[in-house]
Order: structure tokens, then C-alpha cells, then sequence
């Protein structure tokens, strides 16, 4: 056992051997940093005896980064996507044409020698001296493994690349010691393994299975004598040996490897002669990588998955972890996405709106039941070109998922939510108000949740046209879309108790913004995204329980481990019951209501149009027992503009509302996503009605246009209810004196 001094070190006797070892291996350092031997040997060991026991003892091989793979939930590819293009396979599936042209090449005698060639050292000392310059390096085949493994922890971070590349006594110290460790634990042929592994052979190749297909479309295993040479060939230089750009200069370098396999009588000279002989024939493979090559349009989908790894939590506690995790690749991802659903989702999407149209349409569907995403398409296909009117702004979500800042108004698709508070609160749909079509209430008289008045001031509200007035009950203002009604029907529910049904569905506002507890929301004054309407209609069709969206199925790390993924979680948002009456009332939409376009013919539907204040936006959420679906339609570019007097699609609009272009768009995705055999229905339920309600003054046959109710002019309206608006229903004497907790100012939408 060596002896220690009193202070814990080595005696002198024991630090001059160790010197006399370090200083030994300093002229291996130098050749391998192809420095001239002379002079270089004093500099070399000055300093190392007292710097050698502060270099780490185990080598941290960090796992390789490679390529992720995207599926859907059937198993088909949606895209590819990685940092450093690479499969790793074992040695035993690459070819032994390839395994021997790397050695011949790069390190004749690696079977002979250990971590470090003392006979390449001294020959490369030899003719660095004899030129007096740069000749000759001696690294190992072990060595230039330790190397690139240093090179592959750096990443992508160019100061980490510089200290792993640079060429200093240090480092190459420091790799002889890893080197040292490498073949001790590892062994010639798994460090041969992992060297082809991580090797970098150009155009965006690193390793020689992802090589072997960019170069040959073939798997590394089949490589025969010529290709495996030139692939050999690449390594020194793989810019200047690329046979892609340079096939003269391609096919010298791979002649000089068939030549030294030969000489090292891996191959007999006639074989590399035959060898030499033959043409290069490339069989390039452009390489397809990340959400831009997604099939069907699913771009923005395969975004959204890379969004979710990036941002939640299961994937790692913090921003750094996930990222690493995402760059280091390898993952099998199973996604929600169904294939059916999204080619019917991108083909609805682009049906009625051309991509350089002045507007975009986003189409997003879910699942009932599960929360399952199973589609996302747009007008506007996923990329960079924007010339070609590509986007990756994702439409469909918020900005923290690659989407828009806020979101977008909601307009009328928000008023089944306040229909839905009403009900759980005991309201029948029999509830009716017969009103002129512009009305004013004191915004005192909506109580928000913390037992304030949400104003002072008069809110105003308006009908679209002027003879959208007289009696509603619940079911006909839900199919006319009766702002009136629903300023109304939010007083008697209550602004808190419409608030707290929508968070319950998941309405959510973007960057952290609250919903604002303003009578306005009722009309969809604030915003909200495609999908999360998309989730909220869900909660209809799925009886009352809402699901949180999810768009991962699982994950297999290239390792064959599992990885945690995202769950869903279900809870119940209102009661079957009011689900049930919700979804009967909504049938009416799409039946005889602004939502006619868009209704199915051959099985249970409902829906809700929406259009916003100026007719920026359009919307059309509707939904069968097993599918919903959000559509959205407006401007998606700078300043929103309205949408009168607007070619889109080649047709020309003089207004576009929620009925007449999302609710077709609508039909076309839920046509194509559904199974024609399966169509569930809805419970049935006894929707009460309320007094017949009064036909427009332009008669029963003469309907207005078709579209959403948007917020009228803002002169003030009878708000007085008549004397005995509500035949067997008690209401108290101070419910429109202002208890009813209520919303504030805001846009009418």
C-alpha cells in the first residue's frame, strides 16, 4: 500500500514516479494535439503532477441525442424531430465491411494497443519533429470517442463546444485519463460500438445508421465494401469528403480506405481494387425534420406536443431539465391524434378558406369523456415561409402553447355556460322575458363573487336587428341567440354562480388574466381558445363532467423505459340532468336556429354560433355524444379586421356570422371524423317550454339573415318586466331591483 504523508498526500518519492507517468504521456499528448515534439516536453509536465488527482474518475457518457418519433394514436408517423439526426443500433446491425474500413482508417492497431498507441505516439513525434510542424496526430480510435462524447454533452452551446474542441495540454490530459477508463470498463468492441454511434459523417448524419440512410436509403447492416469505405472516409472531414457537394474529391478519400484495408489485410487487394473501380451510386435521402414535415396538415398539432413536453412539469421540475430531456431525443412519442379525424379536421379547414385569404380558420376537436385531442387543423399550413402564407402560430391554443397572446372573444358560444348556471340554480327552461330589443340594466345590479356590485354604471344592450324582440324562454333564445335574454337570465343565475360554471368548464383567459367578473361575459365579451371551447362543449355531451384536454397517450424512452405522461383529470361540472336539458335545447340550434347550415341530418347534434362585437370573429362550437368540435374564423394577422363586404374562399360575404361559414366548416370535419355506423344520442330529457314565444314582425317565413346575435346600438331599452311575464312560477319581488350577482362593462358579444 502506498504510504501517505502526515497531511494526507502522496511522499515525494510517490509524486515524482506519478510526475515521471504524466510526463511519459505528455508526448502523447502532444502528438495528439499535433504539436512539434521539441522544446514541448518541459511544458508539457510542468503543472501535471499537481493537477492530476483533481480530474473527475468516472467519465460521464451522457446518453446519446436522437431522433424522436411522433405518432398517432394508431401508430402511424405524424413527423420526426430532433437535434442530432441519430438512431443508435448495435454493433452487431452494422456491417462488418464498416466496422473494419472505421479501424483501418482511423486506428490500424486498435485490437493492439490499449487506451494510448506508444508506437503512433512515437512516430507522430518523429515526423512532427522531421517537418518541424504539423504532420501527424496519434489519437486512438478510444481517444477521439472520449473526444466527441465531450463534444455531444456540450450541445448546441457554443462556449461548451469551444472548451470540448480546444487544443490545450489540459484536455488532452484529461482524455487520456477517460481513455485509460474507457477501455477498461467498456471494452474494444462496445467503445467500436459507441464511436460509429456518435461519430458525426455530415449532412446533419450523426451516427452510421442515420448516415447509412441519408447517403444509401439503407440500414447501416447493409453496407457493402464501397459504401462502408466512403462512410469511413467522411470522418476525418466530412464537409470536404461530402460526396453530396464533391463526388471527385468523395471517391479519392474512399480509395484511400479501400487501399489501407488492403494493406492491413482486412480485404485482399484484388477486392479493393474491384472496389476502387466502381462508381460511387448515392441513394440520397432528404432529411425530414421536426413539425413541418407532418402529414395531414398535423403540424400544429406535433407543435403542441413539443409545447407540452417543453412546459409541463412531469417532464421535469424545471425549464432546463424538460429542455434537456427534449433535446436529447429518442423518444417514442403515442399521441392522441386521431388520423380519420384530422385529414377531415385539415380538409375542413381549407374547404371555405384559401390560405392567402385576408382571415384563417382554426378546427379543433376533442374527445367526450376522455379529454383526448384528436385533431388540430387551420386554412393556414404549418411553417416559415411566409411568403407561401405558412404559420406556426397555433390558432387553436394560448401563447403558451405556441398560440395566440389572449385568445380570441367568444361571442354567443359563451351563453349555453350561462344557461347552464341558470339550470343548476333551479331556473327552468320555461324561464321567459319579454323585452324590446334594446334594453339598459345597472351594472349594480350584478353582484360579483366577493359581494360587490360589479359596477356603476348602465350596461346597454342590444339585439341584433330590431325585431328581435317580444317573449323568450330559454330554448328559443338559445336558438336565435337573444343577447336581451341572457343579460337577463345572467341576473337571475347570478355573475359569480356564471363565472364559477365557466371555470368549471374549463374557460380559461391566456398569460394568467383572470376572467373578469363583468355582466358581459354572458355575451362572450372575453376571450378564451378554440380548444378550450372545444373541451367546455364536451362537458355537454359528456353529461356533465368536464375533462381536461390531453394530447399524449405515452412515451417510450429510447431505453425502453416508460415515461410519466399528462393525465387527464374529470370532474363534474354541473349535473346530468342540466347537461341533458342543455343538450336538447342546443339540438334546436342547429335544427330550426342561427346554426341550420351546420346541422347533421343523420344523427344527434348541438351546437352554439357566435359572432363578435364588429364581426371579428366567428365561431361555431358544436358537438355529438362522442365528438366536439370548436371552429374559429377571423384575422389572424396585425390589427383584427371586420368581416363585411369580404371575399373569402372565392365567395364573397356582405357579413360573416357563426352560422353561414364556421357552421359549414363545422359540418365538413364532424362529417368526416364520425363513423357513419356509430351514432349515440343524447338522453332524453322533457325540455319545459315557456308561453309561445312572438314572431318577428317580418313574419314566420321572412327570417333574418342568418348569423349570432352582436350587440346593437346603445340606446337605452325598456328593462321593466311586465306584470306577469312568468304563469306558475314565483319569483320575488326584488329580483330585478338588482340582487342577482351580475358582470360590468365590457363589449356586448
Amino acid at each position: 500500500m502506498a504510504k501517505k504523508r502526515s497531511g494526507g498526500g502522496l511522499t515525494g518519492t510517490q509524486q515524482a514516479a506519478k510526475f515521471l507517468g504524466v510526463s511519459v504521456l505528455s508526448g502523447a499528448v502532444l502528438a495528439g494535439i499535433a504539436l512539434p515534439a521539441a522544446g514541448a516536453l518541459g511544458l508539457a509536465a510542468k503543472g501535471t503532477v499537481e493537477g492530476f488527482d483533481e480530474i473527475p474518475s468516472n467519465l460521464k457518457t451522457p446518453p446519446l441525442s436522437q431522433r424522436t418519433t411522433i405518432l398517432d394514436s394508431e401508430g402511424g408517423l405524424i413527423a420526426t424531430v430532433y437535434s442530432r439526426d441519430r438512431k443508435v443500433v448495435p454493433l452487431e446491425k452494422i456491417s462488418p465491411y464498416m466496422q473494419k474500413a472505421i479501424v483501418a482508417i482511423e486506428d490500424s492497431r486498435f485490437y493492439e494497443h490499449g487506451a494510448i498507441d506508444l508506437k503512433g505516439v512515437l512516430r507522430a513525434i518523429n515526423r512532427n519533429a522531421q517537418s518541424g510542424g504539423v504532420a501527424q496526430g496519434a489519437s486512438t480510435l478510444t481517444q477521439q470517442y472520449v473526444k466527441n462524447v465531450f463534444v455531444e454533452e456540450a450541445g448546441d452551446d457554443p462556449e461548451k463546444v469551444a472548451q470540448a474542441t480546444q487544443q490545450t495540454i489540459g484536455r488532452k490530459v484529461r482524455e487520456l485519463k477517460y481513455a485509460i477508463q474507457v477501455e477498461e470498463e467498456l471494452g474494444k468492441k462496445k467503445i467500436l460500438e459507441n464511436y460509429l454511434n456518435i461519430t458525426f459523417f455530415g449532412q446533419q448524419a450523426y451516427g452510421i445508421e442515420a448516415a447509412s440512410q441519408r447517403y444509401f436509403s439503407k440500414p447501416a447492416a447493409q453496407l457493402d465494401l464501397g459504401e462502408a469505405a466512403m462512410m469511413a472516409g467522411l470522418v476525418q472531414s466530412p464537409s470536404r469528403y461530402d460526396p453530396i457537394n464533391d463526388l471527385q474529391e468523395a471517391t479519392k478519400r474512399r480509395n484511400i480506405v479501400l487501399q489501407r484495408m488492403a494493406d492491413v489485410k482486412d480485404i485482399s487487394q484484388a477486392e479493393a481494387d474491384r472496389a476502387k473501380a466502381k462508381p460511387i451510386k448515392l441513394k440520397v435521402k432528404t432529411p425530414r425534420n421536426g413539425c413541418i414535415t407532418a402529414v395531414d396538415g398535423s403540424g400544429f398539432f406535433c407543435d403542441y406536443v413539443r409545447k407540452t413536453i417543453l412546459n409541463d412539469p412531469v417532464f421535469g421540475k424545471t425549464a432546463e431539465e424538460r429542455q434537456k430531456l427534449w433535446n436529447l431525443g429518442g423518444l417514442t412519442i403515442r399521441t392522441t391524434l386521431d388520423p380519420r379525424a384530422q385529414a377531415a379536421a385539415n380538409e375542413a379547414a381549407i374547404a371555405k378558406i384559401y390560405k392567402d385569404d385576408p382571415v384563417a380558420a382554426a378546427v379543433v376537436q376533442v374527445q367526450p369523456g376522455t379529454g383526448k385531442i384528436l385533431s388540430m387543423g387551420q386554412s393556414r399550413p404549418y411553417g416559415l415561409d411566409q411568403k407561401q402564407h405558412q404559420t406556426t402560430l397555433n390558432l387553436s391554443v394560448g401563447s403558451k402553447m405556441g398560440g395566440t397572446t389572449y385568445g380570441f372573444q367568444v361571442g354567443s358560444t359563451f351563453k349555453p355556460i350561462t344557461a347552464a348556471a341558470a339550470l343548476e340554480k333551479g331556473l327552468s327552461p320555461a324561464q321567459t322575458f319579454d323585452d324590446p330589443w334594446k334594453i339598459k340594466i345597472p351594472e349594480k345590479d350584478y353582484t360579483r363573487c366577493d359581494g360587490k356590485p360589479a359596477g356603476y354604471a348602465t350596461w346597454e344592450v342590444g339585439n341584433e336587428v330590431e325585431s328581435e324582440k317580444g317573449l323568450y324562454d330559454m330554448t328559443s333564445a338559445l336558438g336565435k341567440s337573444i343577447n336581451t335574454y341572457f343579460a337577463k337570465l345572467e341576473q337571475m343565475a347570478g355573475l359569480c354562480e356564471t363565472i364559477t360554471m365557466a371555470k368549471n368548464v374549463g374557460y380559461e383567459r391566456e398569460l394568467g388574466k383572470k376572467v373578469q367578473e363583468l355582466p358581459s361575459i354572458t355575451l362572450g365579451a372575453q376571450e378564451s381558445t378554440p380548444l378550450d371551447m372545444a373541451a367546455a362543449y364536451a362537458t355537454f355531451a359528456n353529461r356533465g363532467i368536464y375533462c381536461v384536454p390531453v394530447a399524449i397517450e405515452s412515451i417510450k424512452a429510447a431505453n425502453g423505459d416508460k415515461l410519466n405522461v399528462p393525465q387527464t383529470s374529470c370532474k363534474r361540472a354541473m349535473s346530468d340532468r342540466t347537461a341533458d336539458t342543455i343538450n336538447q335545447m342546443l339540438k334546436g340550434v342547429v335544427e330550426d336556429g342561427t346554426g341550420t347550415k351546420a346541422g347533421l341530418s343523420d344523427r344527434d347534434n348541438a351546437g352554439k354560433t357566435g359572432t363578435t362585437n364588429d364581426r371579428k370573429d366567428a365561431w361555431f362550437v358544436g358537438y355529438t355524444p362522442n365528438l366536439s368540435t370548436a371552429v374559429w374564423v377571423g384575422d389572424d394577422i396585425g390589427e383584427k379586421k371586420s368581416m363585411y363586404d369580404i371575399r373569402i374562399g372565392g365567395q364573397v360575404y356582405d357579413k360573416v356570422c357563426g352560422g353561414c361559414l364556421p357552421g359549414p366548416i363545422w359540418r365538413i370535419a364532424m362529417t368526416g371524423a364520425l363513423d357513419a355506423g356509430e351514432t349515440p344520442s343524447f338522453a332524453p330529457i322533457s325540455v319545459p317550454r315557456g308561453d309561445k314565444p312572438k314572431q318577428p314582425e317580418n313574419g314566420p317565413n321572412k327570417p333574418k339573415k342568418p348569423g349570432d346575435n352582436k350587440p346593437a346600438g346603445n340606446k337605452p331599452g325598456d328593462t321593466k318586466p311586465p306584470a306577469d311575464l312568468f304563469p306558475g312560477i314565483s319569483i320575488p319581488d326584488d329580483l330585478f331591483g338588482g340582487n342577482g350577482r351580475g358582470n360590468g362593462r365590457g363589449g356586448n358579444h
